[in-house]
């Protein structure tokens, strides 16, 4: 339904309005920014359909990371130290996006619990959080946290704002992964009710998250083969994310995206920090 509502208001506008439809939905969907209706947009509140959606989500990822880049360069202009800047920024981030992929997150490792594909679905249906999940947010929180405070300390601010930008934007279009190359694990779950994005419109996604992550990193000063393992490794990482959800649920689900997505933010980080010597 969501779809076919998507579908006939792109048939009622075009070229830039419906780009920027496209982003408030998304900006709207992974965030809890306030994004106010747009003139031309026929229904500001309905299910995003990502099958259309997919080209605008690296420049939703950008304007997500725009506040916690600004905490996180406004820390370090008053001299708060790196560790504590990082922590600002990450806490800005969670705060923006409602903390929705590091939901995910939390779902999915608890479903280690599960013995069978339905009992690990139905762990990751339950709201409570277990062990699992209450290891693996702090672990994730950790090495993201870690990794920020480690960048600001070996290069100048501006260029870890690039970071920030350029890791939302990337990790974001990541995420998107599991749902492109896998079928949905429920016929009842948002990745079913959002529909299944295009590999080829993916792809133009890749290339466009890409682009930002060379263009910024360029711009920033940052090395060229810190960028390359940054694209290359949050790549692999949604790679392996998608064969384990394979495996793991027999298919995807919105837990297994966000997931996705913080596995690759890490990767990136981690892989620029291995370059980025002090």
């Amino acid at each position: 339904m969501s779809e076919q509502f998507e579908q006939g208001e792109a048939a009622t506008i075009g070229g830039w309005q419906a780009l920027t439809v496209d982003l408030a939905h998304c900006v709207r969907f992974y965030s809890r920014l306030p994004v106010p209706a747009l003139p031309w947009e026929q229904n500001a509140h309905a299910l995003p359909s990502f099958p259309r959606l997919v080209r605008a989500i690296p420049l939703a990822g950008l304007l997500i990371a725009l506040l916690p880049a600004a905490v996180l360069g406004l820390a370090l202009l008053l001299d708060l130290g790196p560790w504590l800047a990082a922590i600002l920024a990450v806490a800005a981030l969670v705060m923006t996006t409602g903390a929705l992929h590091e939901d995910g997150l939390s779902d999915v490792a608890d479903s280690f619990g599960g013995s069978t594909r339905e009992m690990r679905l139905e762990i990751m249906r339950d709201s409570r959080i277990g062990s699992f999940g209450a290891s693996a947010l702090f672990l994730a929180l950790a090495l993201r946290i870690g990794a920020l405070a480690t960048l600001a300390s070996r290069i100048d601010g501006g260029a870890v704002i690039a970071v920030i930008l350029i890791v939302a934007s990337l990790s974001r279009t990541v995420g998107l992964m599991p749902l492109v190359f896998l079928a949905p694990a429920r016929r009842d779950g948002v990745s079913q009710a959002v529909g299944q994005p295009a590999r080829e419109t993916f792809w133009l996604a890749a290339g466009i998250a890409g682009g930002i992550a060379v263009v910024l990193g360029a711009l920033a000063g940052l090395p060229p083969l810190g960028i390359a393992l940054m694209l290359v490794l949050s790549g692999l990482s949604g790679a392996a994310l998608t064969g384990f959800a394979s495996r793991h649920l027999g298919g995807q689900t919105g837990d297994i995206a966000g997931t996705a997505q913080q596995v690759a933010e890490i990767a990136a980080l981690i892989g620029l920090l291995t370059v980025i010597q002090p």
